[in-house]
């Protein structure tokens, strides 16, 4: 059984310059480049340029991006806002002067040049992403469990904010990759999901795809079945079905109730990693089962850790293409 094998790469881009996540991050040579020989690498579904995606807006808003050292992924430790009513004032910020944006949309650029038939992406973070950077997790989560109605406020803000750097993507002739991890179970409960993330959810899937044209992809992390019928409810045509969930239920859902929505069903990325073909078989064959020859599933990876050797990778991309 034949399955398309899409790796992503983010940070796992530095691994193809020889430089540290930090670096790269910082250097849009060294930005442009890793992109390049990864995609020359893998060909991978989607070129989503960035090293430490998460950290774009937070950034274009004032938060401070520190260098973990080594090949650690640059974070963010200090939360920007000191109290939920600062949340609730944000401005927009501007995508041209504004953090690291402009550059990463010019490298994109460059790379949709370099190849004009791939699907370039730019990264843009969902509301509860954003605010848990800007926060912090320990606040935000008490935000809203304590003030779930001002947390709903302030998510929503930020998703209106967000309309300035979708329309700079489609003003550059890219797309987006949209990206929610943080809001997905057991940070929020499937009620506070409902009650308090929905509605910004649904608004900032609404913007991307009046800016382009299109319904976008709507990519969470984390235990997504119990949130599964509401993230489907925002009219998203694609889903990471991930290893944190179930995914054999995931997927039967998705395939029954939106056959038109195409699922990316990850291996576990520790696996993809490791050195044991054997252990790499038996998560492609897992994942064979789970997905039973629908057609509108393809199988990814997670975020490819910088470590991984590109041979897994065409360890798997055989394997899942041979008959």
């Amino acid at each position: 059984m034949k399955i398309a094998f899409t790796p992503v790469v983010y940070e796992h881009a530095a691994r193809f310059v020889g430089r540290c996540p930090w670096d790269v991050s910082r250097d849009p040579e060294l930005l442009f480049h890793g992109h390049r020989l990864a995609y020359l690498e893998y060909h991978q579904q989607v070129i989503a340029v960035g090293i430490d995606i998460y950290n774009l807006e937070a950034e274009a808003y004032g938060a401070k991006v520190e260098n973990m050292g080594g090949d650690a992924i640059p974070a963010i430790h200090q939360p920007l806002l000191s109290s939920l009513d600062e949340g609730l004032q944000l401005k927009p910020f501007d995508a041209k002067r504004d953090g690291r944006i402009a550059m990463v949309l010019g490298v994109a650029q460059r790379l949709k040049r370099e190849f004009p038939d791939a699907d370039v992406r730019l990264p843009v973070a969902g509301p509860f992403s954003i605010a848990f950077n800007l926060r912090g997790i320990n606040d935000l989560c008490l935000d809203a469990a304590l003030r779930p109605d001002d947390t709903r406020r302030m998510l929503m803000r930020l998703a209106e904010n967000q309309a300035v750097l979708c329309r700079a993507v489609a003003a550059a002739g890219l797309d987006v990759a949209f990206f929610e991890s943080a809001a997905a179970p057991p940070l929020l409960s499937p009620q506070q999901f409902h009650d308090v993330e929905m509605p910004a959810l649904r608004r900032i899937l609404e913007l991307a795809a009046d800016c382009l044209g299109h319904p976008v992809p709507c990519i969470m992390g984390g235990n997504t079945v119990p949130v599964l019928d509401d993230i489907l409810s925002t009219g998203t045509n694609y889903v990471a079905c991930n290893v944190e969930t179930d995914q054999a239920a995931f997927v039967e859902r998705v395939s029954r109730t939106h056959p038109q929505v195409k699922i990316r069903v990850n291996l576990d990325p520790g696996v993809v990693a490791c050195h044991e073909p054997e252990r790499i078989y038996r998560a492609i064959d897992r994942v064979l089962e789970i997905v039973g020859g629908r057609p509108q599933c393809v199988m990814g990876t997670g975020a490819l850790p910088l470590e991984t050797p590109p041979d897994n990778l065409r360890l798997i991309r055989d394997y899942a293409l041979q008959d």
